[in-house]
């Protein structure tokens, strides 16, 4: 208990641009899904699912942000063009987390989309415990139609976030927290 306990402590965010191989093999990324997926779900509905991109995806991936920045962006500086062509190629594994929300007379819209934020917690918790950095992010790109097009998003589909995982190459300083008597009322 106080190892779990020590682990979730000490979870911070690692950037993505300080995450690097190894990467978590099949077996890991099975298991980290597999911890992920273990979240409240009222009705069973499973109003999420996983989006792997790893390996050579990673880059088309990023060509597509890439063309759609640069499309909305004519001016933009080749470097910061270049920056969003690299954005999924930092981490050996991102993990899109798509909210999928399911048609329901019991379970609310709210709580599903709620339960697809908890597996993006479960996965960075997982990550952490397996001794890999990881970040949750989203950007521009988890609402720009053409890169959920791209990543085969049905129209209701939301990105609820891209954990980005990896081997930490730096460690990351410690910030601030919350003050727990500035944000707990007590009734």
């Amino acid at each position: 208990m106080k190892d779990s306990l020590s682990t979730l402590q000490q979870r911070r965010s690692v950037a993505a641009r300080w995450l690097g191989e190894p990467g978590p093999s099949a077996q890991e990324i099975e298991t980290l899904l597999t911890v992920a997926a273990r979240v409240p779900d009222h009705g069973r509905l499973v109003p999420w699912r996983f989006i792997l991109i790893l390996g050579e995806a990673r880059h088309r991936v990023g060509e597509t942000l890439a063309t759609a920045f640069e499309a909305d962006n004519p001016a933009a500086e080749p470097d910061r063009i270049a920056t969003e062509r690299g954005r999924f190629a930092q981490a050996p594994l991102v993990v899109a987390v798509v909210s999928s929300v399911k048609p329901s007379a019991k379970i609310p819209e709210w709580e599903q989309v709620l339960s697809a934020g908890a597996v993006c917690m479960n996965l960075l918790n997982a990550a952490t415990a397996m001794g890999y950095g990881a970040v949750w992010l989203s950007g521009w790109s988890a609402f720009d139609r053409r890169v959920l097009d791209a990543l085969g998003l049905e129209p209701q589909e939301r990105i609820a976030g891209y954990i980005h995982i990896g081997t930490s190459v730096e460690t990351p300083t410690e910030r601030p927290r919350p003050t727990l008597a500035d944000i707990v009322t007590e009734l």
